[in-house]
């Protein structure tokens, strides 16, 4: 079956926000590729940015991959406010849902508190200290199998 796997990018942090990721998911990350390792013909002249990241990925969990990589500052800057899309989580237990939403949410905006929802889940949703919208879910119907 396919799977989604989200991929967002960043104004020239995106390592720092993925060694932040890492360090709540606690997974490694499976590539990392910076600007200065597209060296083929004909790629363009990345010499300012040759550290930042071209693509990261990190598994979480048995089937996602957060990827993730910078802009080139030649092809502009992300409004980090705007409304994007969320990263949505769906948890196995209400305590992960715990520690994914506090170590996530740490420095970070709370737009929802987690707490039960009305709809029958344990949910929460808010911005990172690096602009990425999420919301984390336990649902106990389903045990972080959706």
């Amino acid at each position: 079956m396919a799977s989604i796997n989200p991929y967002i990018h960043f104004n020239g942090n995106a390592e720092e926000a993925f060694t932040f990721y890492k360090s709540v998911f606690g997974s490694d990350f499976a590539t990392i590729v910076r600007f200065k390792d597209m060296n083929f013909e004909g790629a363009p002249n990345f010499e300012k940015e040759a550290e930042k990241i071209m693509h990261i990925a990190l598994p979480i969990g048995k089937h996602s991959v957060l990827m993730g990589s910078d802009t080139p500052e030649q092809l502009g800057k992300h409004n980090e406010m705007e409304t994007r899309s969320k990263i949505s989580i769906s948890a196995e237990s209400r305590e992960e849902a715990n520690n994914i939403f506090n170590g996530l949410s740490k420095g970070g905006q709370i737009e929802m508190p987690i707490e039960d929802s009305p709809w029958g889940t344990y949910f929460g949703m808010f911005r990172d200290k690096f602009g990425i919208e999420w919301m984390v879910d336990f649902d106990p119907k389903y045990k972080g199998q959706l």
